[in-house]
């Protein structure tokens, strides 16, 4: 059993049934890895930050002094939290609470929140900056994956057919996905660093949206490009890592995309030449350390804790072999973070959450 599940302790005839991550279906609310007190306290973080300004990283190519303009101006939903990749994974988590815990305060609080943010007009500024011809490449993958986990979660809420979330996102939408089939055709080779531009979670992410949504072709093309990519990859140097940096890990996490698209059988014979050590009795990885946690690229390594959990426990069971040692590797990541989002300095308060919740919700 998970580190995490010792919290469970709300009657599921309270809440009824919730959305699982990943899988598309519904499992009773027992059987969620987070309390709800926990999950509120842990939404707190995007609910504060999502309307917060400052500091803020555009990452802007200007093309005229036009350009100059303030966060809000050039992205009406997704200025807060720090840079527009974190709001749009912030909106994920509180939609994620939304979708978990029905009839509360939190699920009110999110509703309110999307009515305001997510408006036509809203949809339009944001598809405009994309549109602008010095930023065409904005956010890519790494910001266009987690709007389209985004999508994908609301388009599972029992309120969106009546707010029309998924409706009014859908330009925004079409042209990430648009992107992904422009892009990757042209990308010769996969880029395996540990931040944001890393391509197997670039395409982890999406591939989730397309079993969700049903997008046959981008799927496709996902899973095609992922063997092209990664197919006749060995002996990964997991000992290599993390680098500084690092909030993804690179071997993991092209492991983690692979256990999505292979065969069980066809999984286990690429794991055995690309990481064997996962298979292994004694298969141990130490958890990343933090020194620093008011330093924005230090803290990186806590984020990388979480997405090294939820690749751990996606390949666990996808291998459904050694998965309770493999189990155990990623709660021992788990726990080393944990104790420091709540309450954390902004550097990690503005995205760390969001990390912790996805790790939580991959059994």
């Amino acid at each position: 059993m998970k580190y995490f599940l010792i919290i469970l302790f709300i009657p599921s005839m309270i809440f009824g049934q919730t959305y699982r991550a990943g899988s598309g279906k519904l499992k009773r609310i027992d059987e969620v890895p987070v309390s709800y007190e926990e999950m509120e306290k842990l939404a707190e973080l995007p609910l504060e930050c999502v309307d917060q300004e400052y500091p803020n990283k555009l990452n802007q190519v200007l093309g005229s002094g036009d350009d100059l303009k303030s966060p809000k101006e050039l992205h009406p939903i997704f200025y807060g939290c720090f840079d527009w990749h974190s709001a749009c994974h912030g909106f994920w988590l509180l939609t994620k609470g939304m979708n978990t815990f029905p009839k509360t305060d939190l699920e009110k609080k999110v509703i309110k929140l999307l009515d305001e943010k997510l408006t036509k007009e809203n949809v339009e500024k944001e598809l405009a900056y994309f549109k602008s011809k010095h930023n065409t490449s904005f956010e890519r993958t790494y910001g266009w994956a987690w709007l389209l986990k985004l999508h994908a979660e609301l388009s599972l809420s029992k309120h969106n057919k009546k707010h029309k979330w998924t409706e009014i996102l859908q330009p925004l939408t079409d042209h990430i996905v648009n992107g992904y089939k422009a892009f990757l055709p042209k990308l010769v080779y996969p880029i395996r660093v540990g931040e944001h531009t890393n391509t197997a979670f670039g395409l982890a992410l999406a591939f989730e949206y397309t079993q969700i949504v049903k997008d046959k072709d981008l799927a496709a093309l996902i899973s095609n490009r992922a063997k092209d990519f990664y197919a006749k990859d060995q002996a990964c140097p997991l000992n290599y890592e993390p680098s500084g940096f690092d909030f993804i890990s690179p071997c993991l996490q092209e492991a983690h995309l692979m256990s999505m698209i292979l065969s069980q059988s066809e999984f286990y014979s690429w794991i055995e030449k690309f990481m064997p050590q996962l298979l292994k009795s004694d298969f141990q990885l130490e958890p990343g350390k933090v020194l620093d946690r008011k330093d924005g690229k230090l803290v990186h390594l806590d984020g990388l804790n979480f997405s090294r959990a939820w690749c751990l426990y996606r390949i666990g069971q996808k291998l459904g072999r050694n998965q309770e040692l493999i189990n155990q590797v990623a709660d021992q990541h788990i726990k080393a973070s944990k104790p420091h989002v709540i309450g954390s300095d902004y550097m990690g308060s503005h995205w760390l959450a969001s990390f912790l919740v996805y790790a939580m919700f991959s059994e």
